[in-house]
């Protein structure tokens, strides 16, 4: 009883993992129709007005026949494969009826065929139709459930400018006795001496270059045509199944992923026509050093009524997910939040990272990435030793910790006197003063130095060569008053600080200050643009025509801010950035919204 039980499970097994779609994939997009359309109609975004527009006056492109034709509320996918045999692409797309697919192909190609540029070609099987494109390239084909689109990626090559190695053989006679003196023959002066006529064969093999390689060309797209459609066959003989891939995300509006080793290959592949003009192209980093760092990125896309976000996923392997953790999660230094903004200032950006790990894993890192089979490990331990001998990793790190902040406070306008030079009645070069107004941004950066010494040294150099002048506790950058704003250092112990505005700090009280240190306790990278903000400032200068004025205020009225962030922690080997757009209205998706904001700019 025991054995059959143990049998039972193990063909249970076999017959699950027989019915599911294991085959990986080099990239995989997923348009999740039926996750989107619980937020809007689709048809209401095909509809509207704006894409109406567009399509009015070009009947090839009727949005809505196609809403009729295709389930638009379920999955849609794009997949492929870069380092196949054979390099494809996918597009899969549910249809409602298969009739209707083949009257509407039937329909389109109906009237192309009265040109006569060569058409597609349509063939109908029991089990699907199939269509191939004139030109060769693609080949589509549906049955009752799903259309399916296939193209092979491999572009062809000719070889008929490549020339031939030519290799002379030289034949010595050799004297058949060396102690007999050779007899030399005695030159006839009176023969004339002939020239031998050659002919080019280089004007006919041009003139006859363009047909081999248009032979060549149709030959080599008939066979991938005849690939495809066996290709076709395949899928649809037994019985055609959707795509899917464990990497893509059900949850999202759209999802897609891609191998990143596999996408460097294809650059790599593409990289190849060049790099037989170059020995140096072995000492690269090659895709698989790659591919041990990074498995795959993911692009996540959501559409809400408030917001629209992108989700980028980056899955590393997991020794450098230990080192990306380690670089990642950094405590401040506090004394930075000293010379934040009281207030919320238009925009700002705060990055924070392990300067002291990245600089210990750097020769790790390196030697991963450089290594080949032209250096070998041994070779790259030598480099990666020497680094670590001459960087003194927690000394170095002091010179730049790792926190970065920087703000965008206002904008000011401001009056310049400018020289320039014109011409009197008499022709006479003469010197003229103008004013002009300018609006320049109102800016600080702060960033901490824990070295002990190279701070003050190098603001003291600066002073002895006159390219700093002392004002107080903060040293003014000479050359820059007028045109950029009164440039300044100021060096608070561990707290650097370099900008155009001294008005713009407060002690570490604002509420400002406050919301910042708690989206920083969970994020490494913290950015953000406060859009009506930063519209009112920009729209009530003087170099703002009254056109732009209309369209920063429908845009300031209409989104609330964009922000970008990224988490300390990384999970499951994952690191996260998010950007988001935030609208101030939730009446509708914010597709339609931003659908109605661009028809309301273009009137």
């Amino acid at each position: 009883m025991k054995h059959f039980f143990t049998y039972f499970i193990l063909l249970t097994s076999f017959l699950v993992n027989s019915q599911t779609n294991t085959k990986s994939y080099d990239y995989f997009v997923q348009f999740n129709g039926d996750q989107l359309s619980k937020k809007v109609n689709i048809l209401d975004v095909l509809n509207h007005s704006l894409i109406n527009k567009y399509t009015e006056g070009k009947p090839d492109i009727d949005i809505k026949q196609y809403a009729n034709l295709f389930k638009l509320d379920q999955k849609i996918s794009i997949h492929g494969n870069f380092t196949d045999s054979i390099p494809y692409y996918q597009v899969t797309i549910p249809v409602k009826n298969r009739n209707d697919i083949k009257q509407f192909m039937e329909k389109l190609h109906a009237k192309k065929d009265t040109d006569s540029v060569a058409t597609a070609t349509i063939e109908h099987f029991p089990l699907y139709s199939l269509i191939t494109a004139a030109d060769k390239k693609s080949t589509m084909a549906w049955n009752d459930n799903y259309i399916v689109i296939v193209g092979f990626t491999k572009k062809y090559s000719s070889n008929l400018y490549d020339i031939p190695e030519i290799q002379e053989e030289i034949t010595v006679d050799e004297a058949s006795n060396e102690g007999e003196p050779v007899e030399e023959s005695p030159i006839d002066v009176n023969t004339p001496y002939t020239i031998e006529e050659t002919t080019d064969s280089t004007a006919v093999y041009t003139d006859n270059y363009y047909a081999e390689y248009e032979l060549g060309r149709t030959t080599f797209d008939s066979l991938q045509s005849i690939k495809r459609n066996e290709f076709i066959k395949s899928l649809f003989e037994k019985g055609f199944t959707a795509p899917s891939s464990d990497k893509i995300n059900a949850t999202a509006d759209i999802s897609s992923w891609v191998n990143y080793s596999a996408a460097m290959s294809s650059f790599y592949d593409a990289y190849a026509t060049l790099s037989q003009f170059t020995t140096y192209n072995k000492f690269l980093p090659s895709q698989k050093n790659w591919g041990n760092l990074v498995k795959g990125i993911n692009l996540d896309f959501y559409f809400d009524n408030d917001n629209a976000r992108v989700e980028e996923i980056i899955e590393y392997s997991k020794p450098m997910a230990d080192i990306v953790n380690k670089i990642a999660n950094r405590k401040i230094n506090k004394s930075i939040y000293n010379y934040f903004p009281d207030k919320k200032p238009l925009g700002y950006m705060s990055y924070h990272l392990n300067t002291k790990e990245a600089l210990k894993n750097f020769p790790t890192l390196t030697a991963e990435i450089l290594s080949s089979a032209a250096i070998t490990k041994d070779d790259m331990s030598i480099v990666t030793d020497l680094i670590s001998t001459i960087v003194d990793e927690e000394a170095t790190a002091t010179l730049f910790d790792g926190d970065l902040s920087m703000f965008l406070h206002d904008v000011k306008e401001i009056e310049l006197t400018k020289k320039s030079y014109e011409y009197d009645d008499n022709y006479e070069e003469i010197e003229v003063e103008k004013k002009e107004k300018k609006s320049i941004p109102l800016f600080s950066m702060v960033f901490t130095s824990t070295h002990p010494t190279f701070g003050d040294k190098l603001i003291q150099l600066g002073v002895r060569k006159k390219l700093l002048v002392q004002k107080g506790n903060y040293y003014e950058i000479a050359g820059t008053k007028g045109e950029y704003g009164d440039l300044f250092i100021l060096k608070d112990n561990d707290v650097v600080v370099i900008g155009n505005t001294r008005d713009y700090f407060n002690a570490n009280n604002g509420s400002f200050v406050k919301e910042v240190k708690k989206d920083l306790k969970q994020n490494y990278f913290l950015a953000k643009l406060n859009i009506p903000e930063i519209s009112n400032a920009y729209s009530h200068t003087a170099e703002t025509k009254t056109a732009d004025i209309k369209k920063i205020d429908q845009f300031a009225t209409q989104f609330s801010d964009i922000t970008l962030q990224s988490s300390k922690k990384l999970i499951d080997n994952k690191l996260k950035f998010e950007l988001r757009l935030n609208s101030l209205k939730s009446n509708k998706n914010i597709i339609l919204q931003t659908l109605d904001f661009v028809q309301e700019l273009s009137k």
